[in-house]
């Protein structure tokens, strides 16, 4: 998100500050990036890049396969230092990108920004407590719009999506929790980086508010993968297998530490999940581009033509991961 953001908004700013703990690749930025390698859990180091900043694009994040601990120290934490920094710096606005996360797991959909807050696993968790911080600032009157994005893929997103993506890739039969006849919304990255651009650059009484993002065209799981699997054109296909077998086994799995797919994943793969995203429709005029299946061959076909440059692993968004224990059934299936 932080590349495609960076982009998307050089024209529009002198200099844009990308402050990061990973490596980035230079050639994929503008020419008016600054690079700062800062842990946001260090408010001093924060301060002094805050300074004669208008804006600030609150995103870093620790991911769910991350250690509770540093899970809530990054998430709660950070957005802590990255307030108290850009408020005292007199940054015009913070806009804190959250997660659906915080909805949990739902019985009724779709999920409204007042829907009960109920986090699966300590990312959830730490997305509700971080966005109870925001909330303190609003009340004092700063602007901190905050955002609650659906899984988003697009172009250089790696993670546990590349794990579907080689198997598609190599044509294998694409393993779904369940009969894959539940709808999960999914978001391009491109949909997503506009919604933040317009909150940028909206008036302040109008978006220091809430709001959802999301695809508004999507099917259910099981249609999605398949009109995935057709554009691949290289005989993969879904394979649906029972949930009262499968996530008991990939729970295990997770706690033994040999599986990429953390609770949050298994745990509402076979479940509808989906969010209303009228709220920001009327405030700003949003309206996404991308269904869910033009998002996944978007991002497929991105993996494609990059595919034998990625031979990196990692636990970011941005590399692939380590398949681990799928990477047996991946032989056998």
């Amino acid at each position: 998100m932080g590349y495609h953001l960076a982009n998307l908004l050089a024209s529009d700013f002198q200099n844009i500050h990308i402050i990061d703990i990973a490596d980035i690749n230079f050639s994929e930025y503008p020419q008016n990036i600054i690079y700062h390698r800062v842990d946001v859990r260090n408010l001093n180091a924060l301060s002094p890049i805050f300074t004669d900043s208008q804006f600030v694009i609150h995103a870093a994040s620790a991911l769910p396969l991350w250690k509770r601990k540093d899970i809530f120290e990054i998430n709660v934490q950070g957005t802590r230092n990255v307030l108290q920094a850009a408020s005292e710096a007199g940054v015009d606005k913070v806009i804190y990108v959250s997660s659906t996360a915080v909805y949990g797991i739902p019985k009724v959909h779709p999920i409204y920004e007042n829907s009960p807050l109920v986090g699966v696993g300590p990312y959830g968790e730490s997305k509700i407590v971080a966005e109870k911080v925001c909330l303190r600032y609003r009340k004092r009157g700063y602007c901190v719009p905050v955002v609650r994005p659906k899984t988003f893929i697009g172009t250089g997103r790696m993670g546990v999506f590349q794990i579907l993506y080689d198997w598609v890739k190599d044509g294998k039969k694409i393993p779904i929790i369940g009969r894959g006849k539940n709808k999960y919304q999914l978001l391009e990255v491109e949909d997503l980086v506009t919604a933040i651009k317009m909150i940028l650059f909206s008036d302040d009484h109008k978006i220091n508010d809430t709001f959802n993002v999301g695809a508004e065209e999507f099917g259910t799981v099981y249609q999605d993968l398949t009109a995935l699997c057709r554009y691949a054109k290289t005989g993969a296909r879904v394979m649906p297998t029972p949930s009262w077998l499968v996530k008991p086994t990939l729970f295990v799995f997770d706690v033994l530490g040999v599986s990429p797919l953390y609770k949050w994943v298994y745990g509402t793969a076979d479940k509808d999940s989906f969010v209303a995203i009228d709220k920001i429709k009327s405030v700003l005029g949003w309206k996404p581009r991308y269904s869910n299946a033009q998002a996944l061959i978007r991002s497929y076909q991105w993996y494609l033509d990059n595919w034998d440059k990625l031979e990196e692993t990692g636990i970011t968004h941005r590399v692939a991961w380590s398949q681990g224990i799928l990477g047996f059934f991946k032989k056998v299936l």
